[in-house]
């Protein structure tokens, strides 16, 4: 059973919630998803919330959304920022920068005492500057960590940032984590890496990341509509559904599908978009891979028949990053009820998880050759799959359903509202 909200409490401290993140509904990105997914549980158990976003969607830096609406119960200010795009490194970090200023420009004109402000981590190190306007209008911040920056920037491109930059930023960024009333981090990897950064431990909770496992559902193969569509009835198809990102690793794939390119049967569904997602095509094209098929995003009403049209499901991620991401496409996979194949550090956190429930398998970054192994060995072992995908959406509805999530926040929401409020100010 969901847990009240504490807005429902006479007394509470807690008057509103306001999310802070650069995208938001109708947006189709994860970050995305995962925001708006929460705030309108969190709106339909009572609770007042709200969002600072941007008026642009993450595959159309040119869309032009409505400035200020009430959707579904969550009133929405979209402030303008520039649209450079994700091109350079330049045009990214003025996107940032823009969307900083105008959202703390909102935040300080609507942030009333009580408040609880909610910073997610995109654009990067948003929280340094919130937590200065919620210090300022009295309202309480917590910060919603889905990556640590600026550490992923250095373990992506180690050469990005001058070292004395890197210092500065991470200086910043920990005083605002000292800060918050609470700091939710998303895996426990990410969770010790902020106590080292000197973190309270009292300040700090892990919430997974979730799937809507009333949206998602495990679905046979036979009866998926997209399946169909491409043409892959007859094929075992691995798929791939989400963000390509620089956090993933897609090299260790290509070599896969090389040596699997003369086995007809043998297909790969990609679904999503992102920074990678066009070099990953370009690298299919100049290789002449005629076994991949590409889509993009797939609206929330879609998504199981999306995910059932693969037999199993790719995760990567660069071992660099292992603790400072969680990829949560995995909780998708999970809540559909199909197998996941692993590409990166074979004693992380995801492959440990992996290891402990029986739902999939994981492939050291580089070990194409292991890669392909296995998917010939599971093409040709169905009632394994099917053993994995029965086991993945049993952890699915134990652990990382919306529903478990909502409580979460709720519970910690109603711990904040109830503790004296220079506990929780640094």
């Amino acid at each position: 059973m969901a847990y009240v909200p504490t807005a429902a409490h006479p007394g509470t401290r807690v008057r509103r919630v306001v999310f802070v993140n650069r995208f938001f509904h109708p947006d189709e990105s994860a970050t995305s998803r995962m925001l708006s997914d929460l705030v309108f549980r969190l709106a339909g158990q009572g609770l007042s919330v709200a969002v600072v976003t941007s008026r642009q969607l993450y595959e159309n830096p040119e869309a032009d959304l409505a400035a200020h609406e009430f959707i579904r119960g969550v009133q929405v200010w979209r402030v303008a920022s520039a649209r450079r795009g994700r091109g350079t490194l330049i045009g990214r970090t003025l996107d940032y920068l823009t969307f900083h200023l105008s959202a703390a420009r909102v935040l300080a004109a609507v942030l009333q005492p009580g408040d609880v402000v909610v910073a997610k981590t995109d654009p990067p190190l948003i929280s340094v500057l919130v937590s200065w306007v919620a210090r300022w209008r009295g309202a309480d911040l917590i910060n919603w960590l889905q990556d640590v920056f600026p550490e992923v920037l250095v373990a992506l491109a180690p050469r990005a940032l001058p070292r004395a930059v890197r210092r500065v930023l991470v200086a910043a960024r920990d005083r605002s984590l000292r800060r918050a009333a609470m700091n939710i981090a998303i895996g426990d990897r990410m969770a010790a890496h902020l106590l080292q950064h000197g973190v309270e431990p009292d300040h700090v909770r892990v919430i997974p990341n979730w799937a809507d496992c009333e949206a998602i559902r495990p679905m046979s193969s036979c009866h998926s509509a997209t399946r169909a569509r491409f043409g892959l009835e007859d094929r075992f198809v691995v798929g791939y559904s989400g963000n390509f990102g620089r956090a993933h690793e897609f090299h260790t794939l290509i070599a896969a599908a090389r040596i699997l390119a003369h086995d007809p049967q043998i297909a790969f569904l990609m679904t999503g978009g992102g920074a990678r997602n066009a070099q990953l095509q370009e690298a299919v094209e100049s290789l002449s891979l005629c076994s991949f098929h590409f889509q993009g995003y797939q609206p929330a009403e879609l998504l199981s028949d999306s995910m059932a049209a693969a037999d199993l499901h790719l995760v990567s991620l660069v071992p660099a990053v292992e603790g400072l991401v969680v990829p949560s496409k995995l909780y998708g996979i999970l809540a559909a009820g199909r197998p996941v194949l692993f590409i990166g550090d074979t004693q992380g956190e995801v492959a440990s998880l992996l290891r402990k429930h029986d739902c999939g398998l994981a492939v050291a970054v580089g070990d194409g050759a292991r890669l392909a192994k296995l998917l010939r060995t599971l093409q040709n072992d169905p009632e394994r799959c099917a053993v994995m995908g029965a086991n993945a959406r049993r952890l699915a509805l134990s652990r990382f359903t919306a529903d478990r999530a909502a409580s979460d926040w709720f519970e910690m929401l109603a711990l904040l509202s109830a503790a004296p409020r220079a506990a929780v100010s640094q």
